[in-house]
């Protein structure tokens, strides 16, 4: 059986914010580029990510959320919602695609069809809030996964790890004090979007690194805080949001990780869903702007979790 499924859809690829924006369609290009260039494309299951539903979104969204979100897809041209987030025809296609594909995950992995699966999607997600698109997201897909898993499949426990060089505040708005999910994240701090310190809910373990933080401080936060508290939580599926804008070439951001700090933080979270998840992971791609650094990080997470 192949242990790893990859969900992806062309209309993520149509969504465009304009010339030189970084969120670009050019990142899954790069990303499925370096795989084939790899040789590691024959070793996954691939899936056309579906449309999320209303229902399926309105677990984490607001109705009106959606319904403005949706009034505001543009018939031509590029219509902002704030400086740095703003959609073409495109773009409402492509985020309940983007969702649609966490939704299919654990699908897959619920029916033991494969071990895992990544989904290689934009617009990315962990900055939607219930009620607001922000930060090149507006749909919060690992929300929507995490809530669909809870729903549709009746888990109890779910664990969502954010490794993004910002703060995934969509997700903590979405789950902030809900017992059934915790979430561990690391960002750089201050940064954008300036939030996850101030008194965060029990279930948050948020985990901020000054400017220069490199993979060795990284893996000690998850060695000495998560996974101390992920093991005591005992998830049932781990959800990653897989950011990898805190690579050291990606100008996004100022920490300084390496491909084989993804790795490895992969090994851990791969260990921990075998101990206790029976092996559930779905892991959701969010930011990462240098291309080739972007590529490289993916296919080394990838390595682990298809066990190349």
């Amino acid at each position: 059986m192949t242990s790893t499924a990859y969900i992806t859809h062309r209309d993520c690829q149509l969504h465009d914010m304009g010339s030189y924006h970084p969120e670009a369609p050019d990142r899954l290009t790069a990303i499925s580029d370096h795989m084939i260039a790899q040789g590691l494309d024959s070793f996954f299951v691939y899936h056309d990510a579906p449309l999320a539903t209303f229902q399926q979104l309105h677990r984490v969204h607001s109705a009106a959320h959606l319904e403005r979100l949706k009034r505001a897809s543009p018939e031509l041209g590029i219509v902002h919602l704030d400086p740095d987030t703003a959609m073409n025809r495109h773009t409402w296609q492509a985020a309940l695609r983007a969702a649609g594909a966490g939704i299919k995950a654990v699908d897959l992995v619920m029916a033991g069809e494969v071990e895992n699966a990544f989904c290689a999607v934009r617009p990315p997600g962990h900055h939607a809030e219930r009620a607001a698109a922000m930060g090149f997201c507006f749909f919060n897909n690992i929300a929507v996964a995490a809530a669909h898993a809870l729903g549709a499949h009746q888990l109890s426990r779910i664990a969502i790890v954010d490794f993004d060089v910002h703060h995934g505040n969509g997700t903590e708005d979405c789950f902030k004090g809900d017992s059934r999910v915790l979430m561990v994240g690391t960002f750089q701090h201050p940064f954008y979007p300036y939030s996850g310190t101030e008194r965060p809910a029990f279930n948050m373990v948020n985990v901020p690194l000054s400017r220069g933080s490199d993979g060795e401080e990284f893996r000690s936060v998850v060695s000495d805080i998560w996974m101390p508290r992920l093991r005591e939580f005992q998830p049932e599926m781990i959800l990653i949001s897989a950011g990898f804008d805190a690579h050291y070439e990606d100008e996004m951001g100022g920490l300084k990780f390496l491909e084989k700090d993804y790795a490895w933080v992969t090994v851990q979270l791969k260990q921990l869903a075998e101990e206790c998840a029976q092996k559930r992971i779905v892991s959701m791609l969010e930011g990462g702007y240098s291309l080739s650094a972007l590529a490289r990080s993916v296919v080394a997470h990838l390595r682990v979790l298809a066990e190349i």
